[in-house]
């Protein structure tokens, strides 16, 4: 597991042995997205990771409306440490 995943969990984690939380997934999935984002700006053409990209966008923005609907202050505070646009 690289560092900047770990340093994600450790920032959004309800407690000390959480890992799959709402929070954290959404987290990973953002970093997921950033480095294909990084990737796109060398590999233009790579229409096979760009499906990757769409599914997981999708798949946070469920995770976010979710969040939304069942805890919206963690929702507010996961929008904010990852600067997402909301």
């Amino acid at each position: 597991m690289t560092k900047k995943k770990k340093d994600t969990i450790k920032s959004l984690a309800l407690h000390t042995k959480d890992v799959g939380s709402t929070e954290i997934q959404i987290g990973l999935l953002t970093d997921k997205i950033s480095k294909l984002s990084e990737h796109f700006n060398k590999y233009k053409k790579d229409k096979h990771s760009t499906l990757g990209l769409a599914k997981s966008v999708n798949k946070r923005k469920k995770l976010l409306a979710y969040l939304k609907k069942k805890n919206s202050e963690s929702y507010q505070k996961v929008i904010k440490q990852l600067n997402l646009r909301k």
